[in-house]
């Protein structure tokens, strides 16, 4: 999109004078990445933390305590995506219908903090699979709620790296959460009141949720034009400067859904992130590839953190550079181009160090996948009812891949799973091609829309505003 310069001698459509105006957006989004962005960050870790600890439990006895036989332990973790694929549309629906994030969204997560307490009290594989049921319905509106409500805030060059900074907190969850994990469940808690510690892994950070879900409620934002933390302002701006940049749409709700399903982006999108969510399937076995090294379970443990913040270093970096470029497709493409580098490596040697440095180059894909929310965001930008269904129609369908990949690394594929590096690398292809193909159609439409504009007469024959662009 091409940024229109605000001439210094006029006022801008807030009311302030123009030469204050870039004072008072620096205010604004300072105010909203101190405030917003960090409540954020600690909502999505303990989101993600909440999802898997299930993988490091898997470690130390999880498996064992609940008698799992076959393949009950793939079938637990592909059970939370029904919830996932079930509720993400019509929760993102009413999130846009409610206009209050700041009491959906920590609703949702006091429900999954209540769940992730009472996986603690499982004794068997029936109530292992009915809490893993649960929690992927309450889990279900977050993912789409956070991404909708930053693009809500933020402008088309700002959200990519809004977005990865967001979806850092899944990574810091890895790292904080194994960290966590090695503590727990290797030293002080074994055994107290004669419970497994992976039991009380579960008890403790499912009261943390609990605790940092309430405190959201005080610091979340709604949206620009009802949050009440704001000055009239800053209000004015928040609103005046998204409508400058996208020039929305006002759709309802049911009109947005039907908008979105009728748009064949949001399902080649949606294919296209299923399969790259198989490829990216190693993520929740992630303990038990680094425990094919040959470690105990507290290094195990601990060696699974340098991977996952070198993939925060790299997907700040690519995010960053994304906006700043104003491209996304390029960076989805050497993410998963690396990625693919560590797989092949891994298909290809039971070397210690050659294996674990394969795990550093799979790990940062998770940044290209930060750009890939950010070009999911940036195509329907222009229309919230429609991105908001568009955001959980993605998002919720691409729950499939991950329901498939938790049957990707069965066990006796180990400990080479040189067959499940192989549906990895062959899923990576076919997921770049695919947005590959989606690339090259946006740059040929903003070709047309240039021809459009040159050859219109009237400016009421354009079908979008003039000056609009899809980021590439």
């Amino acid at each position: 999109m091409r940024k229109r310069p605000m001439p210094p001698s006029t006022d801008s459509p807030t009311g302030v004078p123009c030469h204050t105006r870039d004072d008072l957006e620096r205010r604004l989004l300072r105010k909203l990445d101190l405030r917003t962005m960090s409540i954020i960050v600690v909502m999505s870790a303990l989101n993600s933390i909440d999802q898997t600890n299930v993988s490091n439990a898997r470690l130390a006895g999880y498996e064992a305590d609940l008698h799992l036989e076959g393949n009950q332990y793939a079938t637990i973790l592909s059970i939370a995506y029904v919830g996932f694929i079930v509720m993400q549309l019509p929760a993102n629906m009413l999130l846009h219908w409610m206009q209050r994030p700041a009491v959906f969204l920590p609703s949702c997560m006091v429900a999954w903090g209540v769940i992730s307490v009472l996986t603690g009290i499982t004794k068997n594989y029936t109530a292992a699979f009915v809490t893993r049921f649960f929690l992927g319905f309450v889990e279900a509106p977050f993912t789409p709620g956070v991404l909708f409500l930053i693009s809500g805030w933020y402008k088309r060059d700002e959200i990519a790296l809004r977005t990865s900074i967001v979806l850092c907190g899944t990574l810091l969850s890895t790292v904080f959460g194994s960290v966590l994990a090695s503590s727990i469940v290797l030293t002080s808690m074994q055994g107290v009141l004669g419970l497994a510690a992976w039991r009380w892994l579960f008890y403790i950070t499912g009261s943390i949720t609990i605790l940092a879900a309430i405190c959201a409620v005080f610091i979340l934002p709604d949206f620009p034009h009802n949050t009440r933390w704001l000055t009239p302002e800053e209000r004015a701006l928040a609103v005046s400067r998204l409508a400058e940049d996208n020039e929305l749409e006002k759709r309802t709700t049911v009109q947005g859904l039907w908008d979105a399903v009728s748009d064949w982006k949001v399902w080649w999108f949606s294919v296209a992130f299923v399969i790259q969510c198989i490829a990216q399937s190693f993520f929740i076995y992630f303990p038990t590839l680094v425990f094919t090294l040959g470690y105990n379970l507290k290094q195990t443990l601990l060696l699974c953190t340098p991977p996952w913040v070198f993939a925060v270093i790299i997907a700040l970096a690519l995010s960053k550079h994304s906006d700043k470029a104003q491209r996304r497709y390029i960076y989805i493409f050497a993410s998963n181009a690396i990625a693919v580098i560590g797989v092949v490596i891994s298909m290809c040697t039971m070397n210690t160090a050659a294996r674990y440095i394969s795990l550093f180059l799979m790990a940062q894909v998770i940044g290209g996948g930060m750009v890939l929310w950010a070009w999911i965001n940036n195509t329907f930008a222009r229309e919230p009812a429609k991105r908001a269904a568009a955001i959980a129609l993605i998002n919720g369908l691409s729950q499939v891949g991950n329901m498939i990949g938790s049957f990707v690394w069965p066990s006796n594929w180990g400990p080479t799973y040189r067959y499940s590096y192989g549906v990895c690398f062959a899923a990576l292809g076919v997921s770049t091609s695919m947005f590959g193909v989606l690339h090259l159609y946006l740059k040929y439409v903003n070709k047309q829309i240039e021809k459009n504009e040159r050859d219109a007469k009237d400016v009421n024959e354009l079908r979008v505003p003039i000056g609009f662009r899809y980021l590439v």
